[in-house]
This record gives C-alpha cells, sequence and structure tokens, in this order.
C-alpha cells in the first residue's frame, strides 16, 4: 500500500506543477526556507572553523553559498550602478523591502564586511537565526523605540571602531504594494550620527512573477539600481526629516523606473 501511494504521490507532483499555480507557489515557498536552512546547516560549522564565533567576515561565506540559489528559482538579477558601492570606508546602504527573496538580491551585491540590520524575531528561525548571529547581523526590537534607538546608537559606534557597512530596510516592514512606504527615520540617525554615506539601493518590483495574494511564483528578472552615495558630513540630527525625504524621492523614482510603472496624480500606480 505504501509503494501504491508513493506512486500516486510521484505521478501527482508533476501534474500539480503543471496545473495548479497555487501549488507551485507553496512548494516553491516551502523549497526556498528549507533550503535556506539546509545552507544555514552547512554553513555554521564553516563560520566557527573560520572566525570562531560571531563575525561580519562571516557575512562572505553566506554571501558565497546563497548565490546559486536563483538559479533553483528561474530568476536573474540583472545590476546598474556598480560604480557606486566603489566607496571606501564604512557606509549605510538603504533599500526597499519586498519580500524574503530580497536576500537573493542582497548577496549578488553584497559589499566586504557588510552586514544588516533585522528585526528581533529572525534570531529564533532556527539554522538561519543561527548563522545570521553568526554574521554579525544588528537585531532590532521594532515594537520598542527606546530600544531600536539604543541599538542604532551602539551600531554608528561599531561602524566607525570596526569599519563595517550597515544594509538596513527603511520601509521597516515587507511591502508589495507595488510602491515605497513611507521611510522610517532610524537608518538616516545612524548615518548622521557616523557621518557615513548613504547608498540607495532599488529592488524593481517582483509583481512581474511574484504575487503574495494571487499566489504566483514563476521565474523573472529582479533588476537592481545601486544610486550614487548621499554625504551625510556635516548634517545634524535637526536635517534627517530632510535627508529622509531627499533618499525616499530618488528611490521611488528609481523604482519606477526599473518596474515600468507609472504614477497616476491621485491614484494607485499601474504598468
Amino acid at each position: 500500500m505504501d509503494v501504491v501511494w508513493m506512486l500516486l504521490l510521484l505521478l501527482l507532483f508533476p501534474l500539480l506543477m503543471w496545473t495548479s499555480s497555487t501549488f507551485v507557489f507553496y512548494f516553491k515557498k516551502f523549497f526556498y526556507v528549507a533550503w535556506m536552512m539546509f545552507l544555514a546547516i552547512v554553513g555554521i560549522p564553516i563560520c566557527l572553523l573560520k572566525s570562531g564565533g560571531r563575525d561580519v567576515e562571516n557575512m562572505r561565506i553566506i554571501r558565497s553559498m546563497v548565490r546559486h540559489v536563483k538559479y533553483l528559482f528561474g530568476l536573474r538579477i540583472e545590476v546598474s550602478g556598480w560604480e557606486h558601492l566603489q566607496t571606501e570606508g564604512p557606509y549605510v546602504i538603504i533599500s526597499n523591502h519586498q519580500s524574503s527573496l530580497d536576500v537573493l538580491g542582497m548577496m549578488e551585491i553584497l559589499p566586504d564586511r557588510c552586514t544588516t540590520i533585522a528585526k528581533k524575531e529572525l534570531v529564533y528561525a532556527g539554522t538561519v537565526g543561527l548563522i545570521c548571529w553568526l554574521a554579525g547581523i544588528v537585531f532590532i526590537n521594532r515594537k520598542k523605540t527606546s530600544d531600536a534607538k539604543s541599538v542604532m546608537a551602539d551600531a554608528a559606534k561599531t561602524m566607525l571602531d570596526e569599519q563595517i557597512r550597515l544594509w538596513v530596510f527603511p520601509e521597516g516592514t515587507r511591502n508589495q504594494n507595488g510602491d515605497l512606504l513611507p521611510f522610517k527615520k532610524g537608518a538616516f540617525h545612524l548615518a548622521v550620527q557616523a557621518q557615513v554615506p548613504i547608498i540607495p539601493v532599488v529592488f524593481s518590483s517582483y509583481s512581474s512573477f511574484y504575487l503574495r495574494k494571487e499566489k504566483q511564483f514563476k521565474s523573472g528578472v529582479i533588476r537592481l539600481r545601486i544610486l550614487p552615495k548621499i554625504e551625510t558630513k556635516g548634517l545634524t540630527s535637526d536635517e534627517v526629516s530632510c535627508l529622509s525625504d531627499q533618499s525616499h524621492s530618488l528611490m521611488r523614482t528609481a523604482f519606477l523606473e526599473i518596474s515600468g510603472l507609472v504614477a497616476k496624480s491621485n491614484g494607485p500606480l499601474k504598468h
């Protein structure tokens, strides 16, 4: 009987993959998470052997292990503006945030000695959480503003003391509504406090291949545009709001361009 069920499953699987976009969506999501956890299992001992513990240099290991994943899902990543990452010393990278697939684009261009700021819940995500901790990822409690400010202040000091770069998602949460959410100010306070440049990175819309509500996950292209750095030297905390608005405007314009979207004057974005 077990053999019969196994044969039925083997026959049903390709049929469902061919006929059901919902099945494909959930299968790819499950496989993505499972594969990332497997890669973390492999990567954890390598990180421990190489660095002996928590170290931003472990991000190189994660970067090299994750770069192949895009091919498993039929995704292609096109990058423009590489020259803007050729910046010495510490800086803050800001980017829009659509889904966990952003990790693939991040690892495609992640500079050396760069880690990220992530929600505190990620540290509890099994093997993925452990390898993130080993890679020096800064975990932040988004529900407590006082804790977040304290973490950002410590991060600014660490950036300068250890000459590292930090990647931040200023929208604060995943967003797939076809536009950019208003930016939270933490990343900009961080850059101003450390007096380091901000380098905006824009991911194109995933709507042509990944739609969470519609349960669609197809092959497609992710376009990344790296924008020129924005200097913060001489700026004070009083100018953070202006800096945030300037960055949002630049990134939104780039997002619309590389996504093939246009903005109506008083309505939602459309293709």
